[in-house]
């Protein structure tokens, strides 16, 4: 078969460890034997990273913003035992936060659900779709290590030469402090996100912060959420019978573990890194997300929201077979590419990559699959098998589909 045709490219953006192994396998298997691939290809792993001061993931962003669609692979984010093991000059930070630094908006998180894998939540019967806000909170924050007694303050110093202050703490000896932001345009933006996504896929939204102790940082969360609900989303979601509330993030964890699940759960940017994972671990694994940033300035960035998975990269290393589960990597090149053709009007493009998507549940229905699914797969006949060939039984079954 001929290979379909791309008129505008993406943006490509290579990661680290296993999950760049897995990486250039996709491409290999499943995309370029099919798909005459135009992409702007940055080279986001640690090495590189160090290399150009992480310039790179900048340009990355940059160049999302021109093209409009990227797909991202994993990457590592580098702590004390990084810097060590890579000699990095220095720390660097999140590469993802940085990228949704500049391109703002709000990273829409789904289980991807599949015959023979049951949540482990047994009351769940829908997926949950978890709305994380992508800007600011602890990725944009300053820290400082207290050395000694003294007083610390926050001061606000405004255009005019007028400052305010508040007392963060007095301390008696060492300590560390924490300063943290958000802007209202990119709070208004996430809630605008979450209210529109909500109306069109006709779930229910949640929010939910922690305003009762936050009194203002929180509680500007939710009172911005609820002037945009009053003022341009009442009227269209009591058409549509859905509905939209907030309540504490403590009791909303309650809730969810005894829902049915089908719902939006919107949350700040930490608590929604920390609750997209226990979502799809509880699903049946972290593997099997899909995620997407959505900015609201019309940009997409689709990404695995996953670890590098270092210790199968070090079996790897060592001349292993690894069973690491591709299909989040999969479902970001599908959706990236899907986007794509739907920008350019490209039908054959999106025929692929629904197409991508059906080969890969297909597989693992068949009862073919890697060793985290195979470990809780309720299916009765079941053969584990290693990443190289699980993603070359995906093509198979692609190529079927597609003839």
């Amino acid at each position: 078969m001929d290979k379909i045709a791309m008129t505008t490219p993406l943006v490509e953006m290579d990661g680290d460890e296993m999950t760049r192994v897995l990486w250039q396998m996709i491409k290999d298997e499943l995309i370029l034997p099919f798909v005459d691939l135009k992409s702007e290809y940055y080279d986001l792993g640690l090495k590189n990273r160090d290399e150009t001061d992480d310039k790179v993931t900048v340009e990355a962003a940059e160049a999302t913003r021109r093209y409009k669609v990227a797909v991202k692979c994993a990457t590592i984010t580098a702590n004390a035992a990084r810097v060590k093991e890579y000699g990095l000059k220095e720390m660097w930070k999140s590469p993802n936060g940085t990228i949704r630094s500049i391109l703002d908006g709000t990273v829409f998180r789904t289980p991807i659900t599949v015959n023979g894998i049951e949540p482990y939540v047994r009351t769940w019967k829908k997926p949950i779709v978890m709305a994380r806000h992508a800007y600011g909170d602890v990725y944009k924050a300053s820290e400082m290590s207290i050395p000694g007694p003294g007083t610390c303050e926050l001061v606000y110093k405004a255009a005019d030469g007028s400052t305010a202050s508040e007392l963060i703490h007095k301390f008696d000896g060492p300590g560390v402090v924490q300063g943290m932001h958000n802007l209202d345009s990119s709070i208004y933006a996430f809630a605008r996100s979450c209210f529109a996504y909500a109306l069109e896929m006709k779930m229910d939204l949640w929010f939910a912060s922690k305003d009762t102790i936050s009194k203002k940082y929180d509680q500007h969360f939710k009172l911005i959420f609820q002037e945009i609900y009053d003022n341009e989303y009442k009227e269209e979601f009591e058409k549509n019978g859905i509905e939209y509330f907030y309540t504490l993030i403590d009791d909303a964890v309650a809730r969810v573990v005894k829902s049915e699940g089908g719902f939006v759960w919107a949350l700040k940017n930490y608590d929604g890194d920390v609750m997209s994972d226990l979502v799809a671990s509880a699903f049946g694994s972290l593997a099997m997300m899909s995620s997407v940033l959505v900015s609201p300035h019309g940009y997409y960035e689709y990404e695995a929201a996953h670890g590098t998975v270092q210790r199968h990269y070090y079996k790897y290393l060592k001349g292993e077979k690894t069973s690491t589960n591709p299909i989040a990597t999969i479902f970001a090149w599908s959706g990236a590419l899907r986007k794509r053709g739907e920008l350019d009007g490209n039908a054959a493009l999106m025929n692929y990559a629904d197409k991508l998507e059906e080969a890969s549940l297909a597989v693992i229905e068949s009862g073919l699959m890697t060793g985290d699914l195979a470990a809780i797969s309720t299916l009765p006949d079941i053969k584990t098998l290693d990443s190289e060939s699980f993603i070359k039984a995906i093509r198979a079954k692609l190529a079927e589909l597609l003839a």
